[in-house]
């Protein structure tokens, strides 16, 4: 790889490692922990949260009008993004261990953490659980099919892209003619980074 990659890679990595400083630092302002995966708010934060919940029919007088009338558009959305997820997990579980790939690990990406916040009511703990799966569960496809694009086309764009997904920087420069076939073998491969990141 680039030394010029390479280097930006590890301040990444840095800044990472200071985001996730930062985060424990919220933790602890706002009296909660992680343990196992799982959320443990403090009896005296979870008690001071349900004071601020605001009750549902409170909460449905202030909706707006049109908000109410395209929530089942929104909704029924779940219907496509369910059957997405299955043939996500099942193609997965089909193709990877015959590639070699490395399974992504869905618990990774979709996480339900927000009905622990005792100031939500149920319609908003509702919408955070259905935002939260749909958020989650695109970013665990796209992990899926970023792995599946390293090992069949680990090529770069030459138009520059607004995102990004995690393997791209693997990838092979775009017109590189000359290290394509050389190196198309060993990129598929070099899935060595998430070698201590089995499936849970």
């Amino acid at each position: 790889m680039d030394t010029k990659l390479e280097s930006l890679l590890a301040r990444l990595k840095t800044i990472e490692q200071e985001l996730q400083a930062e985060i424990q630092k919220k933790q602890k302002e706002f009296g909660y922990e992680i343990r196992n995966r799982k959320v443990h708010f403090t009896a005296v934060v979870t008690a001071r949260h349900k004071l601020l919940a605001t009750k549902l029919s409170i909460y449905l007088r202030r909706s707006k009008l049109f908000s109410i009338l395209t929530a089942p558009v929104i909704w029924f959305c779940v219907f496509p993004v369910f059957f997405m997820h299955i043939v996500a997990k099942a193609y997965q579980a089909i193709c990877f261990p015959i590639y070699g790939i490395p399974k992504v690990c869905q618990a990774d990406y979709i996480v339900m953490d927000r009905r622990k916040l005792s100031y939500l009511n149920s319609m908003e703990k509702f919408n955070c659980f259905y935002c939260g799966y749909v958020n989650g569960l695109l970013a665990y496809v796209q992990e899926i099919a970023a792995r599946t694009e390293q090992f069949w086309c680990p090529i770069k764009h030459a138009v520059r892209l607004k995102t990004i997904h995690s393997r791209y920087q693997k990838f092979l420069d775009y017109g590189d003619g000359e290290h394509y076939h050389e190196r198309l073998e060993e990129v598929r491969r070099a899935f060595e980074d998430l070698k201590n990141t089995p499936d849970k």
